[in-house]
């Protein structure tokens, strides 16, 4: 009775033993857990804690204010002529300082010159490419040297660079002069269009135009790359029209492309060819309003809209507030109809 009470009495004592173990096991694990948690989330309050002070340091404003760079594809344009002079009025009003460059349309100039501003020590740029695609090295340099980028007019390759779009309407810009074509030439003919490809603002006011046109009877027989460019153009147009003389219309990708073909078209004394640019310029609508040009239109923009817009964004972003992807600037249509309603000393 003894020998089977003592081995019930082990038999207890070996169960409360095993029991404790698997409970100090179970303890453990949770306490690793909790450990684990508490490891995690403090990782996770680290991670946030150095986005915020990443958004904050860029609300700093340096001592003696902020250094901006400036660079477009063409600084003798008229277009970023009033572009560049009403950011440098808004940017010195805040007390602050644009550095400007002029590549002249060559893009390795251009990504030379943004390596010496940043050489300089500039704060964030406002650019415009000279080439969508070969602007990316110079994108890569201001990536590395966290450098904010507030792109306008036209587009860089790849906007994941940039920290916002400022820019017109393009294909809406090519696409009212479509309109208008249609609606004054219903039979067709025949057009020449003058692009640049590498440049996608005119790239897509083309894409609107040729849409605008298509299956209304008009047959592209010429289209090339005036470079966006007033002699490229009239150099183009001289020899093109020579072998189209029977051309119905010229579309440019910008004004001084139609200035040019405008020249051509003059030289060669043709009196009903119809030819659209895009702009809005000064020197085109004094065209429109001279009532005896053979400029037709003009998808106009505004470029001070452009400049102004851009500047209020790269503040609003160095102040730490969130902006958004893109901000499309309205286009319309100026033509010898509505040309007094914006005048022709000045840019709308």
């Amino acid at each position: 009775m003894k020998k089977k009470l003592l081995s019930v009495l082990l038999s207890v004592a070996m169960l409360s033993a095993l029991l404790a173990g698997c409970g100090s096991k179970e303890t453990a694990a949770e306490e690793t857990a909790t450990e684990e948690t508490a490891t995690d989330d403090a990782a996770a309050e680290t991670a946030e804690d150095a986005v915020n002070e990443a958004e904050e340091a860029v609300g700093e404003r340096p001592e003696g204010g902020y250094t901006f760079g400036y660079t477009c594809m063409d600084g003798t344009n008229p277009f970023f002529v009033i572009l560049e002079q009403t950011i440098r009025e808004e940017v010195e009003a805040n007390g602050d300082t644009l550095i400007s460059t002029d590549p002249a349309n060559d893009v390795s100039l251009q990504i030379t010159q943004i390596e010496d501003m940043i050489t300089q020590g500039i704060d964030a740029i406002f650019l415009n490419p000279a080439e969508a695609e070969g602007i990316l090295p110079a994108l890569d340099m201001l990536k590395e040297a966290g450098i904010p980028i507030i792109n306008f007019d036209t587009e860089v390759a790849d906007l994941s660079y940039v920290n916002s779009y400022v820019g017109s309407d393009n294909y809406n810009a090519g696409y009212v002069c479509g309109e208008d074509l249609v609606a004054k030439c219903p039979d067709g003919g025949n057009i020449i269009v003058l692009d640049s490809p590498t440049m996608n603002s005119i790239t897509d006011r083309t894409n609107g135009f040729l849409d605008a046109i298509d299956g209304k009877g008009f047959t592209i027989v010429a289209q090339q790359d005036a470079k966006g460019n007033l002699e490229q153009s009239m150099s183009i147009c001289e020899d093109l029209l020579q072998a189209n003389s029977d051309a119905v219309a010229i579309f440019g990708g910008n004004d001084p492309t139609a200035l040019g073909a405008l020249a051509a078209a003059n030289a060669a004394g043709m009196t009903d060819v119809l030819i659209y640019g895009v702009d809005g310029s000064p020197d085109i609508k004094a065209e429109l309003a001279s009532g005896d040009s053979l400029i037709e239109g003009t998808g106009a923009q505004s470029p001070i809209g452009i400049a102004k817009k851009s500047v209020e964004v790269m503040y609003a972003y160095l102040a730490g507030e969130k902006v958004d992807d893109r901000y499309p600037v309205d286009t319309f249509l100026i033509t010898s109809d509505n040309v007094a309603d914006y005048g022709t000393d000045g840019w709308q």
